[in-house]
């Protein structure tokens, strides 16, 4: 602008006498419209005015204090730019909701023992105090849930232990593992002997094939079992009863009806659910759904309603009266259920999954109203609500 200045003050404006006249005057007093326009005026009295923008930021804006920090990162608030804020603050404050009902769950504490992981459990008919717990190396453990200690522990098979029920008397307990036996054991005496590794059973039954579970009669001496077919036993004699089967490979659970007493269902691994009578001697009716269900659970209160735990992530509560499709569908698990059980009220059951989480369902809800988990739970194989309808227990790899 300096030398702009002096220029201009030092040159002289010359109009060619072939120009038109000048229209308009410089604005000072000393200029004169000719064809040749001299002006003698001072140009350091001109109005300039000019607008100046200068770019500056402080470092502190944007400079980090120490290494470790993290970067500043410029941010316009400008509401016009972030047409989905209050979507997205939505979504983030949902999701930090449900993380922290997923964390903060009443956990009591985690029965420790078991050299490997949780395969089945069974619950005392009469002492709400007593969990029964089989693993997959053939152990099998009695714990007192009061004082979460480990009352008796032996090993009861050479293998998995597939499933384990106690007798409606609560003085016996059987088992079935992957080594074709039935065996039946006293709590008495196991609860005698402790940690002992020399317990025998008082009954062996040995079978044809691989056992998958065991489920006894609520009000009789008897149980079945399921394997290869569904076979029904007296628990005073070596042979089975009553034997079923309706083209499947692999029954994996029977479970028998708590207020129907002699009726039971199975699941195979032809996506059928099966129901029998115990007193006939073929079974009633048959359902196939897209994919093969893991375990079967009767309502306590309502003797036709069952829920059976399907490997597509839902849960299917059927009427037993009406299989062509079922009463309600549950949702919400992102992996294969493996389990299932009711509440001793009949209007909530828990259900565990492959995901490494249980959930609590409403008996006519589709989705569930609780999820737990916790950091060292892993896949879910059997979960157990106690009888009093207070406590979850849980088995997990």
């Amino acid at each position: 602008w300096l030398t702009w200045l002096t220029w201009l003050k030092e040159e002289r404006m010359t109009v060619s006498s072939d120009e038109e006249d000048m229209t308009e005057p410089c604005g000072c007093s000393n200029s004169t419209t000719t064809k040749i326009l001299t002006c003698n005026c001072d140009v350091s009295s001109f109005p300039l005015k000019m607008k100046v923008k200068v770019l500056s930021r402080n470092p502190h804006d944007y400079m980090r204090e120490r290494k470790e920090d993290l970067h500043h990162m410029p941010r316009n608030p400008d509401p016009v730019l972030h047409p989905f804020q209050e979507a997205r603050e939505y979504t983030r404050a949902l999701n930090a909701t449900k993380l922290e009902r997923v964390f903060a769950k009443p956990f009591v504490g985690n029965l420790a023992g078991h050299t490997d992981g949780i395969s089945c459990f069974a619950k005392h008919p009469k002492r709400l105090s007593c969990l029964v717990s089989g693993a997959c190396d053939g152990e099998i453990r009695v714990w007192d849930l009061s004082s979460q200690r480990c009352t008796a522990s032996f090993v009861a098979h050479s293998g998995f232990v597939r499933g384990m029920c106690i007798a409606p008397s609560g003085e016996s307990l059987l088992s079935v593992g992957d080594d074709k036996i039935v065996k039946r054991w006293s709590l008495g005496a196991a609860q005698s002997h402790g940690d002992s590794t020399s317990m025998e059973p008082t009954h062996t039954i040995l079978g044809k094939a691989p056992f998958t579970s065991i489920s006894h009669h609520f009000r009789q001496s008897l149980f079945a079992t399921s394997s290869n077919q569904v076979d029904i036993w007296d628990e005073e004699r070596s042979e089975p009863v009553r034997s079923f089967s309706w083209g499947c490979d692999t029954v994996a659970s029977v479970r028998c009806n708590p207020v129907e007493v002699n009726v039971c269902a199975s699941c195979g691994s032809d996506r059928s659910i099966v129901l029998y009578d115990m007193r006939g001697s073929t079974p009633l009716r048959k359902v196939v759904l897209d994919m093969k269900s893991n375990c079967i659970a009767w309502n306590p209160r309502e003797a036709f309603n069952f829920t059976a735990a399907n490997e597509d992530g839902n849960l299917y509560t059927f009427d037993m009266r009406k299989l062509s499709y079922p009463m309600n569908v549950h949702s919400d698990h992102v992996s294969a259920v493996m389990d299932v059980d009711y509440s001793r009220t009949g209007r909530e059951f828990v259900s565990a999954s492959y995901d490494k989480t249980i959930r609590i369902y409403p008996f006519q809800g589709g989705h569930s109203r609780e999820v737990y988990h916790t950091k060292r739970m892993q896949r879910v194989f059997t979960v157990c609500w106690s009888s009093d309808g207070k406590f979850i227990a849980s088995g997990s790899d």
